[in-house]
């Protein structure tokens, strides 16, 4: 299916070329911007890991494969949990594997490339690349990570609720980045014999450049845009595609939702959980005592089982079409899932697994449209059952509905793609 954008061509193109890396809620945001930057008359590559060619590539977008299992990588982390050191372990540790062949590919990703857009992973490797290159580069971000405030902490951290600690908290995380970045780009370096290599970090003031401009995609309603922030930071909105209804849903999917009131929907993406049958019992015995049909989208990591007259178990399903035809949705809290919540207007329940997850948990209990979220190694029926009771009550349902209305007014791709250009081209003429 190709979805496009009607926005008038611009008269300078530009050779874009997006990296990013994770599951689907890392890569998914980039497909709409990338048309939108397309629609905009500029040529973009969207690099991300190779398996996720054929959902680049159904909307037109050209495809650059990556290294790197993202669901080996999901499995290390939620087996790291909440903590932040184990955590930083983890992604240094993956990224050493497979930095050799990552760099080659990010090096031939950007070749012909007259601007750099990176997120999280690539941050610090992509904005070398874009200096020796001398050409701009912009940092995305999907979670808060390098935009340092005392509203609140560091996102894999409990709330310390003084804004001096909060803060602290983001500088502690950014230079850690920057260390194991530098540290890691060395073992990979001695490892292949590559030759020696000055990093920058784009989050620093330089005399020769200034700093990276980040674009934050995320609602405004979710998360303000914080006094502390430069102006070069700038909350944009989620980038959603158009509302859409031609998916053809497999026909066990259209009977189920024919076949009954609206169901819960349960989606813990691309988590992969030693305890799995564990959540999947919880929630198929929260569902019965509940008195609600369920669908379940096992996604990578989730227990699969055969499907019941109240439970339908799918490998997946597009969030945007069938989030609107549910009660609510009980999910992990991932970035990409928070947002289909938000944008379908319907009451949420949490269950983190790790890292920003917990994050988003709080923010969305924060604006009402969620109970407590509830974590993983904390989960039982009896606190499902609850949450599920609260989630049905006027107050968050009526929170969600207002709030899923001004999100879909928001235009988080316009907006971002303005910004884009205009960063691109006050590099350009300065110069």
């Amino acid at each position: 299916m190709t979805v496009t954008f009607k926005v008038t061509v611009t008269f300078i193109s530009m050779n874009i070329t997006i990296l990013t890396f994770g599951s689907r809620g890392d890569v998914q945001p980039f497909l709409p911007l990338s048309l939108g930057l397309m629609s905009r008359g500029h040529n973009v590559i969207l690099a991300a890991p190779a398996r996720f060619k054929s959902l680049v590539e159904e909307h037109g977008i050209t495809f650059f494969p990556l290294s790197g299992d993202p669901e080996e990588l999901s499995r290390r982390l939620n087996d790291a949990g909440y903590n932040f050191f184990k955590l930083a372990k983890e992604l240094m540790s993956h990224a050493v594997d497979i930095g050799a062949e990552m760099m080659r590919q990010t090096d031939e990703a950007c070749r012909d490339a007259d601007l750099i857009i990176h997120t999280f992973a690539h941050a610090v490797g992509a904005h070398t690349l874009a200096r020796e290159k001398n050409i701009p580069d912009i940092h995305i971000q999907t979670f808060p990570m390098f935009t340092p405030t005392g509203d609140y902490p560091n996102i894999s951290l409990p709330n310390l609720h003084n804004r001096f600690l909060n803060h602290l908290t983001h500088i502690a995380s950014l230079r850690i980045t920057e260390l194991t970045s530098s540290l890691g780009f060395e073992q990979v370096r001695r490892r292949a014999r590559l030759p020696k290599r000055k990093l920058y970090s784009p989050f620093k003031d330089s005399p020769l450049r200034l700093r990276t401009p980040i674009l934050c995609a995320w609602s405004p309603s979710l998360i303000p845009p914080s006094s502390d922030w430069s102006p070069r930071v700038h909350v944009t909105g989620y980038y959603f595609f158009p509302h859409d209804e031609s998916y053809n849903p497999p026909n066990e999917l259209k009977a189920f939702l024919e076949a009954g009131k609206p169901p819960v929907c349960v989606s813990f993406g691309s988590m992969v959980h030693k305890n799995a049958e564990k959540v999947d019992k919880v929630i198929r015995e929260s569902l019965k005592r509940t008195n609600n049909r369920g669908i379940i989208l096992s996604g990578w990591g989730s227990a699969k089982r055969e499907s019941t007259d109240d439970v339908l178990y799918l490998e997946s399903a597009p969030h945007d079409w069938l989030l609107p035809k549910c009660k609510m949705v009980v999910h992990h809290g991932g970035a990409g899932t928070t947002s289909a919540a938000l944008c379908a207007g319907i009451p949420q329940i949490v269950v983190p697994f790790m890292a920003d997850q917990p994050f988003w948990g709080s923010r969305v209990h924060a604006i009402g449209v969620a109970p407590k979220p509830i974590r993983v190694n904390q989960l039982s029926v009896d606190k499902m059952v609850r949450a599920m009771a609260e989630a049905e009550s006027k107050a968050i349902l009526e929170r969600a509905q207002a709030t899923g209305q001004r999100i879909r007014s928001e235009e988080g791709v316009t907006n971002a793609v303005k910004l884009i250009e205009s960063y691109a081209d006050a590099f350009n003429e300065s110069a």
